[in-house]
Order: C-alpha cells, then structure tokens, then sequence
C-alpha cells in the first residue's frame, strides 16, 4: 500500500500576510467610501444651502452688529459693542425685555398645564380619543398669523353695543363684571393676555408629547416624565423668544405687548438702522442657542451613558 503524502502548507512570511491584511482592509474602506460617497452627493446641496442661508447669513449678520449701519447704503465698519451697549440704555428696549419675560412665564406655565390637562384626560380612555386628539392638534396647524387675526377679533376691547368676543360673550352669560381691555389694558402684565392665543395654539402639541409619555412611563415611575416636561419647556421657551407674527398680527403699534422680535423689526425695515436690529437679532439667537445648547450636551450624555 503506497503512502499518501500529507499536503504541506506553507506559511506566508510575517511581513506577507501583514500586506495581505493592508490589502484587505483597504479594499474594505474603499467599498465603504463607495457606499457613503452617493449619500453624501444626494445631500450635498441642502448642505451647501444651508451653509449660505443659514449660516452664512448669521454671520453676516453678526457683522453687521458690530457696524454703524444706518439708511440705504450698507456701512461695515466696526463700532464694537456700540449697538449693544445702546440697547441697554433704550427705554423701549427695556420694556420690551420685561414683556417677553411675562408673556414667556404666562406661555409656558399654560401650555404646560392645559396639555398635560388633556393628555391625562385622554389617557384615561374617554370615547372618541382619535376626533379628540385632531381638534386639539388643530390649531397648530394653522398659521400664527391666522390665529392672530381670529384672537384679535376675541379679544376685542369694545363696549356696548360693540362688544364682541370674549367680553361679548361673557355679557351674553351673565358674567359681564368680568369683562377686560385685555392686551389694551393699561396694566403691566397686558402683555400676559398674548400667551392666550399662543397657549391655545401650542396646548396640542404639549398634549401629544405628554400622551406619549403617559402611555409608555409605567404607572409606579411617573418621575421618568421629567425628560417629556424638559423637551416641552425647551421648546415652548424657544418659540415664545421667536414668536413675531402672531403679535404683529393681532396688534402691531400696541407698545403694551411689543416683544425685542417685533422691536427688531421696526428698528430695522421702519427705522432703517440696521445694526440695531442685527443687534437684537444676535442677542435673540444667543438666548436661544444659550437655552438649547445645555439641553442637547445633556441629551447626548445622557444617550451615551
């Protein structure tokens, strides 16, 4: 019987194979290049978009802050923190600050607190949850410019026979002594009757979020909906700092409920100094970078650890 010879294996020298894994791995990350590259090219122009139209012009207009830009012809020189300082010195302005700190307060707590109110009604399972949930939702969907010209009508401050809205309709039920000049009123806190509007309008959305967590949070753990009522508060905060139509719709020349968005814009399309208003700008942009900012470094800690 013939032996079989057994098959010998040769083994690659140590500098050999160590190419062959070069070779592999750059074989690999070419394949990966290959599959990232059309992705990349896809989003490349709303990359490219949004790095000019965004970016590029918030720059710009940090630019302009630090001029004396003022008329139809642009100016950029450079003044400092001239526009700045002058702000702080500027009655208006500072009335403006003490608006936006009450009508966010008054936003914020009532958008919370009627959101939650019918989140946890729904919740509890009352019939026709589905028609509920889409009239509530409603009125996120329309514009702030349309729930302002409809509230401006509520809140008219009328009397007598020209009593109308709200104030009508409390007449009309017997609670006439209850009747307001609202956002016409000559109270510092007129400005409070805004967050009506603008509470009625966000309330929906508050609720959608606390449904969500409701029904996902365990009984026995509703601590862990602190995350939902931060996201709510983040985002509620943000849009009362930016809100500009809906009170430029419901009473534009109203100094009781002007806010640094509206002032903005006066100082710069009315006024035509526009290195003031890049000023406002800029420090509206830092209140709401200075707001979401923490708040995401703590989102993705926390979804890191």
């Amino acid at each position: 019987m013939t032996g079989v010879r057994p098959v010998q294996r040769h083994r690659q020298p140590p500098v050999e194979a160590a190419r062959t894994v070069a070779r592999a791995a750059h074989r690999k990350a070419r394949r990966r290049g290959h599959g990232w590259a059309p992705a990349l090219l896809l989003v490349s122009p709303s990359l490219l978009a949004v790095g000019i139209f965004v970016y590029g012009f918030i720059g710009w207009n940090i630019r302009v802050s630090f001029a004396s830009w003022r008329g139809l012809t642009p100016r950029y020189d450079f003044v400092g923190l001239r526009n700045y300082l002058a702000l702080w010195h500027d009655e208006r302005w500072l009335i403006d600050v003490h608006n936006i700190v009450i009508f966010t307060v008054v936003f914020v707590a009532g958008a919370l607190a009627l959101g939650f109110a019918l989140a946890f009604l729904i919740e509890r399972g009352v019939r026709g949850e589905s028609f509920l949930r889409g009239v509530y939702l409603l009125p996120m969907a329309l514009s702030f410019i349309a729930t302002g010209i409809v509230w401006r009508w509520l809140l008219d401050n009328g009397g007598g026979t020209e009593t109308t809205g709200l104030n009508g309709l409390l007449a009309d039920v017997g609670l006439g002594f209850l009747r307001s000049d609202w956002h016409r009123s000559e109270s510092g806190w007129a400005v409070a009757a805004v967050a009506l509007p603008a509470g009625w309008a966000l309330s929906g959305y508050v609720m959608a979020l606390f449904l969500a967590g409701l029904r996902v949070v365990p009984d026995d753990i509703r601590p862990h909906l602190r995350p939902v009522l931060l996201s709510a508060v983040v985002i509620l905060v943000h849009i009362s700092l930016k809100t500009f139509d809906l009170l430029y719709a419901l009473d534009q020349r109203n100094l009781k409920i002007e806010t640094p968005s509206l002032y903005m814009w006066f100082t710069t399309f009315d006024g035509g100094f526009y290195s003031r208003g890049a000023a406002i700008a800029t420090i509206l942009l830092l209140g709401v970078a200075l707001l979401t900012g923490p708040y995401i470094w703590y989102s993705v800690r926390k979804e890191r650890a």
